[in-house]
């Protein structure tokens, strides 16, 4: 089965990425951290041998020239629609197109996210009683989704960027007489209590850039008092 990797990202732009950090980072410094974020995932996914990893960029001023910079013009996509689920959507799509029998797509968000879990999901695609996987955050959303072939029921009418994300695709998904799987829950890096995550700062977690980041910009708790 030939498999691939869909990666959505932006250019780290600041005032457009990781704005949620913003305080108690600058502008400049979480743009700076989507950065590292970013060149991890890369270098992680880029090591992967047994799926061909598609990079999905965000349209916008520079993007274009960013990403040929970064990752070489083969493998590289606008991203198209107008919604996230229209940008989804027409991702999986262009990657079945290409001949592709299996896709997961992930983010940015989570640089620290354990190859082995994409491993696992495009494996369970090897089931012919599998017909989706997904990855759950904490947060009620996923950063995984895994298909063999595309299933737009799965993108529309979503509620993106709230708690009922997983909740309201599964629910489609069994609407749609398809059979899930789920991987091991996980959380994405949005808000400043994420950044305390001692998982961050792990040498073995395999996103070396974001833990300098991370290291060099130590953040207390916005609940505790600062002694700085």
């Amino acid at each position: 089965m030939s498999k691939a990797l869909i990666v959505f990202a932006k250019r780290p732009s600041p005032g457009r990425v990781k704005t949620r950090l913003t305080p108690p980072l600058t502008p400049e410094e979480a743009a700076e951290l989507y950065r590292c974020m970013l060149l991890d995932i890369l270098a992680k996914t880029g090591q992967m041998t047994a799926v061909d990893r598609l990079l999905f960029y965000e349209q916008g001023e520079g993007a274009p020239e960013f990403f040929a910079e970064t990752v070489g013009t083969v493998g590289s996509y606008p991203q198209e629609g107008e919604g996230l689920g229209e940008r989804l959507a027409a991702a999986f799509e262009r990657t079945f197109s290409l001949g592709y029998n299996a896709a997961a797509v992930i983010g940015t968000d989570s640089p620290h996210l354990p190859a082995a879990f994409i491993e696992q999901a495009l494996e369970l695609l090897d089931d012919p009683g599998v017909d989706a996987v997904f990855g759950p955050t904490e947060d009620g959303g996923y950063y995984l989704l895994a298909m063999k072939r595309l299933r737009r029921e799965l993108f529309e009418g979503i509620p993106w960027s709230t708690p009922e994300v997983l909740k309201d695709s599964l629910a489609r998904a069994a609407a749609a007489g398809m059979a899930t799987a789920l991987l091991p829950l996980w959380h994405d890096v949005d808000t400043a209590a994420d950044l305390l995550r001692p998982e961050l700062v792990d040498p073995g977690n395999g996103a070396p850039l974001t833990r300098e980041f991370i290291l060099r910009h130590p953040l207390r708790s916005p609940a505790a008092p600062s002694g700085r």
